[in-house]
C-alpha cells in the first residue's frame, strides 16, 4: 500500500510564507517580552554570535530578500558580519521591528522565486530554534510550525538530491520521506522525534539527547546547511 511516505508532493509556493508567518507570531513577542540582557546571550549554535547577532543577521536577511538586494558574496560569513556591524548602533527593539517586517513580507517573494529561496525560510526558522535555546525556552525547534517544517524539509531534501532517508516519527502519524533515491544505496532509517530530525538536518548538536535512532546514514550526511 502506498503511503504518503512513498509520495512526494509537489512543492507549494505559500509553504515558506506560512512558515515565516506562523514564526512571527511565535517569536516576536517573546522577544518583545525579555529584558534588554537576553539579548546579549550567546548562542551555542552560531559560535561568537549573541541572540543580538543572529536576530540581526536574520533581520538583514529577510530585508535583503524583501529588496531583492542579492550582491555578490551575500550570506558570506564577511557578508553577515557586515550586515551585524551596521545594527550595533540600533536599540534592540529596531532589530525586532525589522526582523517583523521582514517575516511578514518576505513570503511573497519566495513564492515567487520557484524555489530558489525555500531554503532561506527554513534557515530564518533554524535560527528562531537557535534564539528559542539561548533563551532557556522549550521546544526550541518545535512548535506551531513543525508541520510546515517537515514539509519544507522533504521538498528541499528531494529537490536538492540530497540522501534518502525515512522517518518513523514519535509525534507524526504517517512516516515521513526524505531525500532522494539513488539507486546505489538504500534510504537511511530515523526513528524519533520530529524536533531531533530537525536538528540533525539543520547541522545543530545532538549531544545529550536521548531516545532516537540513525541507521544507515550519517548524522553529517543529513546536514543541509554544511560546515
Amino acid at each position: 500500500m502506498t503511503t504518503p511516505a512513498d509520495v512526494h508532493a509537489v512543492r507549494d509556493p505559500e509553504l515558506p510564507g506560512r512558515l515565516l508567518t506562523i514564526e512571527r507570531d511565535e517569536l516576536v513577542p517573546l522577544l518583545r517580552s525579555r529584558p534588554d540582557t537576553d539579548f546579549a546571550l550567546p548562542v551555542a549554535a552560531c559560535p561568537g554570535w549573541t541572540v543580538r547577532d543572529v536576530l540581526a543577521h536574520s533581520s538583514a536577511a529577510l530585508t535583503r530578500t524583501v529588496e531583492n538586494r542579492f550582491e555578490d558574496g551575500v550570506f558570506s560569513p564577511e557578508s553577515n558580519d557586515r550586515d551585524i556591524a551596521e545594527r550595533a548602533d540600533w536599540p534592540h527593539s529596531r532589530v525586532v521591528d525589522e526582523l517583523e517586517r521582514g517575516l511578514t513580507d518576505a513570503g511573497e517573494v519566495i513564492a515567487r522565486a520557484g524555489g530558489a529561496l525555500d531554503g532561506l525560510a527554513l534557515g530564518e526558522w533554524v535560527h528562531a530554534g537557535d534564539v528559542r535555546e539561548a533563551l532557556g525556552e522549550p521546544g526550541a525547534y518545535a512548535g506551531r510550525a513543525l508541520p510546515e517544517v517537515l514539509a519544507l524539509l522533504s521538498t528541499l531534501t528531494r529537490e536538492r538530491g540530497h540522501v534518502a532517508l525515512h522517518a518513523d516519527l514519535d509525534d507524526v502519524d504517517e512516516p515521513l520521506k526524505l531525500g532522494a533515491a539513488s539507486g546505489e544505496r538504500p534510504p537511511g532509517r530515523f526513528l524519533g522525534d520530529a524536533a531531533t530530525l530537525v536538528r540533525l538536518y539543520a547541522g545543530r548538536d545532538t549531544d545529550g539527547v536521548d531516545g532516537y535512532e540513525l541507521a544507515g546514514v550519517e548524522a553529517a550526511e543529513l546536514n543541509l546547511f554544511g560546515g
